[in-house]
């Protein structure tokens, strides 16, 4: 055995690349010299070092000679070779820090340190490394401390996510603090009201808004229920709340009328979660804001009307000329009839005839232009011949501009048709006419006129396309010039405003144009001012060319055939007695059987007798029982009869066809065509049975 210790070739008993380099190392140029002198003691202990798979390093003699194994030397990093070298030289960057541990255990002191903290150079350069290492010392066969074996392994990864983790936690705790001090003085300083409450309602905390909004202290509240604060009908409409909150873990909110401590109520915006058994709530103070929102619109329907009837107002003589001309109109063709039939000259009769019918028409087309106009409607798109609409109105208009103003109107015959309103945009020149009249105070020149403006041609740019939102494809102008005063660029910047208007007060709502920037923009047009101050102002309306044909009413002539006998049986009920008279005799020519009424109530005694009825005629606007009341007293009694209403006023030409056809009753507008009324009346009842 000891002269295994002695034989080169079996030092030491391992199979590793530091056995290897240990054996074939100089060993005659080190203090310990050639390996076949080392003493038993140095051999064992090399032996050791070389079989472990734990960093380890054996310091020899007073010259401090380093054996190690594989595995210190991960320890030791880039460092050169330095097998064999002396261990102050190795670690010579932190040989001040390692000398009093290293003379320690030379002097038989074992010692173990934990995350010892050392500057050291590996790879070129120094770095900061921690280890957990035992020095202990070896002694030779005499006793005496021959060296020491450093045992060593490298915790800087450990150490520094460690520090990393205390600085984190620091970190954390910090925050903790500082967002409980943040939520602390949001609790205290916070206008909005903040509500911790039980789920069922009770109320267990307060910040200090809940007084300054409602006037109770904190000490009046706690221990209530959320409830006894609320106002007469909120009280039974928020336990529902209450009972979604608790049923349900998710975020609701409600405005809730709330009692102030004197007496006031106070709307409350809240935003209730529930969580751990308790309901957090935030609320906001939106009274004032309620008011503030509630007097806007009102004023806003306010000055909506005013401007209607600004522009009624406005019109109100050219209507008057108007409509005398076409009275005249029907009139004079009436009286002539008369003249002719009395002389027996019955030639010209059909002329005279078409000729009233012409003025009665053109009255109802004015008629029904005023009502659409001074009321609240949505858009009717349907293809228009806009040249046609903007002719209809030259009388109107150059009534309504006065003599002073020369009006021109230049609408080619071939202008392409629009899918718009036609009677928003018949408004919307009269708005745009009497503007341009109000800024010629002094007299000036009118021009309205249209043109056509094909993609890609002259007229509009791609750039000035897209400025002003216009979709590719063929256009429709309409322009609206004025010779008048001219706006400048900074009133120019505000024309479409709601209520700008440079008008004095009382004398216009600054309404006209932000209305006619809406309308253009649900026809999906667009419209553009260009003005120069002293020169004039020209407003340019673009509608997309529609491919839809324009569909003409033309008004169809009544059968001169007289109808046979049919056994259908109708009541009209009209206060009107021309109306009646002529209903009742168009009624009768195409064979029914008809009865008539001068009121509702009538016409409810006559529905209520033995006479059975398969049509009502009947007129909405009646003194008494109203022409809805008499349709629903007769669908009573007779639940399979028909229903005609005929109005005069376009709000009720509005109502909703759907409920019309499920009550089975259909709507005439007056003033109508004999023929309309025919075709309704037919199409209700059925032609006669051959």
């Amino acid at each position: 055995m000891a002269a295994s210790f002695r034989t080169p070739s079996t030092f030491p008993h391992t199979a590793s690349a530091m056995s290897e380099r240990v054996r074939a190392h100089d060993w005659a140029a080190t203090p310990l010299g050639p390996i076949d002198g080392w003493p038993e003691v140095l051999r064992v202990a090399a032996q050791m070092v070389l079989a472990s798979q734990f960093p380890k390093c054996l310091v020899w003699g007073p010259a401090m000679t380093a054996i190690y194994n594989d595995a210190f030397r991960t320890i030791l990093g880039g460092k050169p070779d330095v097998l064999g070298e002396p261990f102050y030289e190795i670690w010579a960057e932190a040989w001040e820090t390692i000398r009093p541990i290293a003379e320690r255990a030379l002097a038989g002191e074992s010692m173990y340190y934990e995350d010892f903290p050392l500057r050291v150079q590996r790879g070129g350069q120094e770095e900061q490394a921690y280890f957990t290492f035992c020095y202990s010392p070896v002694h030779d066969g005499a006793g005496n401390v021959a060296g020491f074996m450093d045992t060593v392994i490298e915790t800087t990864g450990k150490f520094t996510a460690q520090q990393r983790l205390k600085e984190l936690a620091s970190s954390l705790e910090q925050q903790v603090a500082d967002r409980t001090a943040d939520r602390n003085r949001l609790w205290l300083l916070s206008d909005a009201m903040l509500v911790v409450a039980r789920l069922d309602g009770t109320i267990a905390a307060v910040n200090p808004a809940w007084q300054a909004t409602l006037g109770y202290s904190e000490d009046e509240t706690l221990g209530r229920r959320v409830l006894s604060f609320l106002h007469g009908e909120e009280a039974t409409r928020a336990p529902h709340d209450v009972q979604r909150l608790a049923e349900a873990a998710q975020r609701h909110q409600a405005t809730l009328c709330f009692r102030h401590r004197s007496g006031a109520l106070r709307w409350i915006d809240w935003t209730a979660v529930p969580g751990d058994g308790f309901v957090q709530a935030v609320g906001r103070d939106v009274t004032d804001e309620r008011a503030r929102t509630e007097a806007l619109l009102q004023s806003q329907d306010r000055v909506r009307h005013s401007q209607k009837m600004e522009a009624i107002g406005q019109l109100t003589g050219g209507i008057a000329h108007d409509f005398n001309n076409m009275l005249q109109g029907v009139v004079l063709p009436l009286q002539l009839i008369g003249q002719r039939h009395a002389r027996g000259h019955m030639d010209d009769i059909p002329r005279y005839v078409e000729a009233g019918l012409a003025s009665a028409r053109r009255a109802a087309a004015l008629t029904q232009r005023l009502l659409a106009f001074s009321r609240r409607q949505p858009l009717d798109v349907r293809p228009v011949d806009v040249g046609g609409s903007i002719r209809s109105l030259e009388s109107m208009l150059r009534n309504t501009c006065g003599e002073n103003i020369s009006l021109a109107v230049e609408i080619p015959a071939e202008l392409w048709p629009v899918l718009t309103d036609a009677h928003q945009l018949e408004s919307a020149v009269l708005n745009l006419a009497i503007n341009a009249r109000d800024a010629m105070p002094e007299g000036g020149e009118l021009r309205i006129n249209g043109d056509n403006l094909p993609d890609g041609g002259q007229g509009l740019t791609a750039q000035e396309r897209e400025a002003m939102g216009l979709p590719a494809g063929e256009l429709v102008r309409v322009q609206v010039c004025d010779t008048g005063h001219g706006m400048s660029k900074e009133v120019l910047e505000l024309a479409f405003d709601p209520f700008f208007t440079t008008k004095p007060l009382g004398q216009g709502t600054g309404l006209g144009l932000s209305m006619i920037y809406g309308y253009m923009r649900q026809s999906g047009g667009a419209v553009a001012i260009d003005s120069t101050v002293g020169e004039g102002t020209c407003v340019s309306l673009y509608f997309p060319r529609s491919q839809q044909v324009v569909a003409e009413d033309v008004p169809e002539g009544l059968e001169s055939a007289a109808a046979d006998k049919r056994p259908d049986s109708i009541l009209v009920v009209e206060d009107d007695a021309t109306v009646r008279e002529f209903v009742c005799e168009l009624l009768r020519d195409l064979g029914f059987q008809v009865m008539s009424a001068g009121s509702g109530a009538e016409g409810m005694a006559m529905l209520s007798g033995a006479l059975h009825f398969d049509l009502l005629v009947s007129d909405v606007g009646l003194p008494g029982p109203n022409g809805r009341q008499v349709a629903d007293f007769a669908r009573e009694r007779l639940p399979q009869i028909h229903v005609l209403l005929m109005t005069g006023y376009a709000e009720q030409a509005a109502m909703d066809p759907s409920f019309l056809v499920a009550h089975q009753m259909e709507l005439i507008v007056k003033p109508f065509d004999a023929q309309a009324l025919v075709h309704k009346v037919l199409g209700m009842v059925g032609s006669p049975k051959g």
